[in-house]
């Protein structure tokens, strides 16, 4: 199985990195979609589908946890999982995105290994054997 992904961080650099990572970890890819912030995605999320967001929760325009609320609001949305990938690190922050309906979590920086685990926990295991050793 093949994913489809929507990379949302106001860093072009930061999506690069993730994408980067996402191939270094050995995520099967099918498509990976990139917006600046959570006005973009959902405009994307509309247009494309997509299996996994994973976003940033400091972006102008729209942050992350609006992105969460804003897709869960919708039926089309509500059940597309969200990675929120960030620097942001306090325990009542990750509670607080667990409840509004995040899956995951991921700290910058982050290696491999922390991507493939959580993207794991989050959409199950892939059967791919181009997965093994991966760094």
């Amino acid at each position: 199985m093949a994913f489809r992904v929507l990379i949302v961080d106001d860093s072009a650099t930061t999506r690069k990195i993730v994408r980067r990572t996402l191939e270094l970890a050995r995520v099967p890819l099918a498509d990976v979609g990139e917006a600046p912030d959570g006005l973009a995605a959902l405009q994307l999320l509309r247009e494309r589908r997509f299996d996994v967001v994973l976003a940033d929760i400091n972006m102008p325009q729209m942050n992350g946890m609006e992105l969460i609320a804003a897709m869960s609001r919708d039926a089309q949305l509500a059940t597309i999982p969200v990675i929120i990938v960030t620097t942001e690190g306090s325990l009542q922050r990750i509670h607080e995105l667990h409840r509004m309906g995040a899956q995951g979590y991921i700290h910058k920086p982050f290696a491999p290994e922390k991507i493939r685990d959580i993207f794991r926990g989050v959409m199950g295991d892939w059967d791919d054997e181009a997965d093994e050793g991966a760094a």
